[in-house]
């Protein structure tokens, strides 16, 4: 049982209780009357001792907080911290970046499954994150996995800075390692041309857009008439993710194909109709992504997907198998071929749209014939 003591110039009672490794603390009950200190010491120890429950030990913070205050434990559960962070990320952030926070955060609220409308937010450990990270693990790529954590950690952090809980549980949660994932890699000239070849018009006009301006599918699909600048030959656009305003002179070749398409009197009529209405509709890229896979399979240049679970595979259900090349690819090829061209990395970068060289270079694919004609600059010492 906790024992009580009087410290000299406190006006409180202080509870004198044992931990369970068997040290011993003291700890203010911030009571005057000698029974209600009591009462508040003992449940001090119960908690400490690990003698109850989760719902218990809750139960016994909020019965002594409101005999300390008089007031009533404010009470924040996961669900409700999660949805209130997301209403407010909603008008700060692109559609497509909000989208992609509620999936992630929505992702951990299904695995808490029903307790968490109920279970207080300050609860959640960094052994709950990660069970969350293996249990993602299993089905997921270590991206997608570190993707989910990541957005863990912006929501945690934000209840620590508003004082709703005292630290952060996935900040010491470390992110999974890459190993054996493929590296997003350029397509080949050869590969463009098969794409071209089997592609139907819409998404061979996507495609001539991907690699002569490097811009992602989404914003893509998103172009207007309006986007399209004849006089000053360029192209205008705002990137959905980071809201860059990118300004990009319209290649010869790009140009060529523009002008060849069924224009329009509305500028806000859409370049790719079908693309267009698909992103409107969903927010996101995913149908589309799924649809250039399939352009790729026609290519032969990647393996056809099993939809269904079978012996040799774990269908939709399984984890998703990661492809080197994709439509984001020509955001890799776009670069690579403008630097192996000469082009100074500065301007790569500013066409692109990189927030930095350090991510432009992580895009760039230096050629054979490059290295070899740079090496073959080098003098001959010998």
């Amino acid at each position: 049982m906790a024992s009580l003591r009087r410290k000299r110039h406190s006006q409180y009672w202080y509870a004198c209780y044992t931990l369970i490794d068997g040290s011993r603390v003291q700890r203010s009950t911030r009571e005057t009357d000698r029974k209600k200190a009591q009462k508040t010491a003992d449940a001090f120890e119960q908690v400490a001792q690990g003698q109850l429950t989760a719902r218990q030990v809750q139960r016994v913070i909020a019965e002594t907080f409101q005999r300390v205050t008089g007031d009533s434990l404010p009470s924040t559960s996961v669900q409700d911290y999660f949805e209130a962070w997301l209403a407010r990320k909603k008008p700060e952030t692109a559609r497509s970046t909000y989208v992609f926070y509620r999936g992630k955060a929505r992702l951990f609220l299904n695995w808490l499954g029903e307790h968490a409308a109920t279970r207080e937010l300050f609860t959640i450990t960094s052994e709950d994150v990660v069970a969350f990270r293996t249990f993602e693990a299993a089905r997921v790529s270590p991206s997608t996995v570190n993707h989910g954590l990541k957005v863990l950690r912006m929501i945690f952090e934000d209840a620590k800075r508003g004082g709703i809980i005292p630290d952060n549980p996935a900040d010491v949660v470390r992110l999974m390692k890459r190993t054996g994932e493929l590296s997003r890699r350029p397509f080949t000239i050869l590969e463009i041309k098969r794409l071209l070849s089997v592609a139907a018009d819409e998404w061979r006009s996507l495609i001539l857009f991907g690699l002569y301006t490097g811009q992602r599918l989404g914003d893509l699909a998103r172009l207007t008439w309006a986007n399209i600048d004849f006089l000053h030959n360029e192209i205008r656009l705002d990137t959905s993710k980071t809201g860059r305003r990118q300004v990009i002179p319209l290649a010869p070749p790009l140009r060529k194909h523009i002008q060849a398409l069924t224009g329009s009197d509305n500028p806000a009529q859409p370049l790719h109709p079908r693309a267009f209405a698909s992103v409107a509709k969903r927010g996101a890229v995913g149908t589309l992504s799924r649809q250039f896979y399939e352009i790729m399979v026609k290519a032969d240049l990647v393996a056809a997907k099993k939809h269904r679970a079978s012996k040799t595979s774990a269908g939709r259900g399984g984890r998703r198998a990661i492809s080197a090349i994709s439509f984001h690819s020509f955001r890799h090829t776009a670069t690579s071929l403008m630097k192996n061209a000469g082009v100074p990395a500065a301007v790569v970068q500013d066409i692109i749209g990189h927030e930095s060289a350090a991510i432009s270079a992580s895009y760039t694919h230096i050629d054979d014939a490059t290295k070899r004609i740079a090496l073959a600059a080098m003098p001959d010492v010998l």
